[in-house]
């Protein structure tokens, strides 16, 4: 495998020869590529790595693409995801960072729940990322990797195994999550936060449905609180 490394080489064109193909990349900082031939289909594939430490860098994302060859004819190929869409927006949200496009990824009645609220619309999603900065320090994404599936023509799940650091009165805390996206026509309609990679406690989850009931209704109660404490969706830079 033939590594180039991007770094610091913004704006320039980075060229990675190979003895049947040429590839002409526009390049940005904190960006490896890695090419590796795939002897079978005659054909070179390219990986665009993306790491993060605690520490603040970019965080990871992996995305495919590749140049096929056939009769000395070069044809690149761009695998797009729907995830490519998203995760930006996603990795804003949790970054305390959020701004009024970001929230352009959701459904008119989309939901988002975690272990503590559950929104429902795009207004309450609002505030429920709003207020991280007005509890935490600071809150990030620091280390993912994306799986996505096709449910059905137009749906798809989106699955992020991640790590989400926040900074609470001088305290580091680090969260394993599994954030659960589901997609249908471009547009997120349900947004979950598995922390510990545990399925959220309802009536249908818990041992008892009676207290997954009592759960769910502290948590819609908690997102009530919260929405109006942060004028109900208002962006708070305004």
């Amino acid at each position: 495998m033939a590594t180039l490394n991007a770094r610091k080489l913004w704006p320039t064109i980075a060229i990675a020869p190979s003895p049947s193909l040429i590839v002409l990349l526009k390049v940005s900082p904190s960006l490896s590529f890695h090419f590796q031939p795939d002897h079978n289909q005659n054909s070179y594939h390219l990986g665009r790595v993306l790491s993060e430490s605690a520490m603040g860098k970019e965080p990871e994302i992996t995305v495919e693409e590749g140049c096929r060859c056939s009769n000395g004819v070069h044809e690149f190929v761009s695998k797009k995801r729907l995830a490519d869409d998203i995760i930006p927006q996603i990795l804003n949200l949790y970054a305390s960072s959020a701004t009024p496009r970001d929230f352009e990824i959701y459904a008119p009645d989309a939901s988002f729940e975690d272990p503590l609220m559950c929104a429902r619309g795009v207004k309450q999603i609002k505030s429920a990322f709003y207020s991280l900065s007005k509890v935490f320090g600071e809150s990030r994404i620091v280390e993912y990797s994306v799986e996505e599936k096709l449910t059905s023509p137009g749906k798809g799940e989106i699955l992020i195994d991640n790590k989400q650091y926040y900074k609470f009165w001088g305290r580091n805390i680090d969260v394993i999550s599994l954030i659960k996206l589901y997609v249908a026509d471009g547009k997120v309609v349900r947004h979950e936060d598995w922390w510990d990679k545990k399925p959220l406690l309802n009536r249908e989850t818990a041992k008892l449905p009676l207290i997954g009931r009592f759960i769910e209704i502290a948590r819609r109660g908690s997102m009530l609180a919260t929405h109006a404490m942060m004028g109900f969706g208002e962006d708070p830079t305004k």
